[in-house]
């Protein structure tokens, strides 16, 4: 009986030992948002170690404005904020404040960062507008360290949102960006990475819709990411007011079967009304600006913005719709198509991505 009751004992004392790592376990069911604070054109990287990093577009926390935000997970679900990923202006910006659409992506153990900014120029200058730019780093929560120039400039805000890519099937390295009610964009980089390929050209590859129907999403184009699946280059794209008064924001999807085009959207390619694939639903206004991730199971998440009606607001004195927070749904596939889990963003428990802890 002795040997009993201590066996007993210890089997006790060894599953209590075990509690907190279960405690650590991944889990097995979220609920929207996950990142419930101002954190628009969340852009998501997953890091060899098995950690997810997000960036995303410049936003004040606790009074302190961080020109690129970023956070950290082990899971998808439950993120760290973890500072600015730029702490230093370029010096070509050092006295704007537009740092917006970060995307960031690992080669041979450096770390690139591709984003938009205002030159100190656009300041005296109107005819200015924003600039593609690029910063390293050897971590890839930073900090990163602008090149020392932007990478193309032009009027407005055409020069906005870049994603590089590097092409599986022909090794060329692309950046897709645009926006300013042009179409979406691609050209090849360099070797380097912080340049144009000698001789490449942009090619279009996405281009709005001209309308003065109001429901019209593809009257502007923006927000690229490229996912590649079954032989097709999937191109999600977002349009078409992302924020403020008048917010009117879906994502969209074409595909094709090489990188650089010639893309088909949902609709052209189906006959649908639109190319849409992910709009408002309940309380979550205007959804977009996302980027793809895949599980460790294989399965395909998105991570995007939306405006919580609730609360659309981070400070009384902002404008409307202007507090952006990040969600995730999974993406489902359907006659080699991606659709969102559930058609819409989602409200309650839903599985949660299986990830390694």
């Amino acid at each position: 009986m002795g040997r009993l009751l201590l066996s007993f004992f210890l089997l006790v004392a060894a599953a209590g030992c075990a509690a907190p790592a279960l405690r650590d376990q991944a889990p097995s069911s979220f609920a929207n948002p996950v990142l419930d604070s101002d954190f628009p054109d969340p852009a998501v990287l997953s890091a060899a170690d098995g950690t997810y990093y997000v960036y995303a577009t410049q936003g004040e926390v606790d009074g302190t404005m961080l020109n690129i935000q970023v956070a950290r997970s082990s899971d998808l679900i439950n993120w760290t904020r973890i500072g600015d990923a730029l702490p230093a202006k370029p010096v070509w910006a050092s006295r704007t404040q537009d740092f917006w659409a970060p995307h960031v992506a690992e080669h041979d153990g450096v770390y690139y960062l591709y984003y938009s900014a205002k030159p100190d120029a656009a300041l005296t200058d109107t005819g200015r507008g924003l600039c593609l730019a690029v910063a390293t780093a050897r971590r890839p929560e930073g900090p990163f360290a602008d090149i020392g120039r932007p990478l193309q400039c032009g009027e407005g805000f055409v020069n906005i949102d870049p994603m590089s890519y590097d092409d599986p099937a022909t090794g060329r390295r692309l950046l897709y960006w645009g926006s300013g009610f042009g179409p979406i964009k691609v050209q090849e980089l360099a070797a380097d990475r912080i340049s144009f390929a000698p001789g490449s050209r942009p090619v279009d590859l996405v281009p709005i819709v001209r309308s003065d129907d109001a429901s019209e999403y593809q009257r502007l184009v923006e927000g690229a990411w490229i996912t590649r699946r079954d032989g097709y280059y999937y191109l999600f794209y977002s349009g078409d007011n992302c924020c403020g008064p008048n917010a009117h924001y879906a994502v969209m999807v074409a595909r094709s079967r090489n990188a650089t085009g010639p893309f088909e959207t949902l609709a052209q390619a189906t006959g649908a009304p639109s190319s849409v694939i992910l709009e408002w639903r309940g309380n979550w206004l205007a959804p977009g600006h996302n980027s793809v991730v895949e599980d460790e199971a294989g399965n395909h998440w998105m991570l995007y913005h939306a405006v919580d009606i609730r609360r659309p607001r981070a400070k009384p004195e902002n404008d409307v719709n202007t507090r952006r927070v990040m969600l995730i749904d999974r993406i489902v596939w359907r006659d080699g198509w991606p659709r969102i889990e559930g058609d819409g963003p989602s409200t309650g428990p839903r599985p949660a991505p299986i990830t390694a802890r």
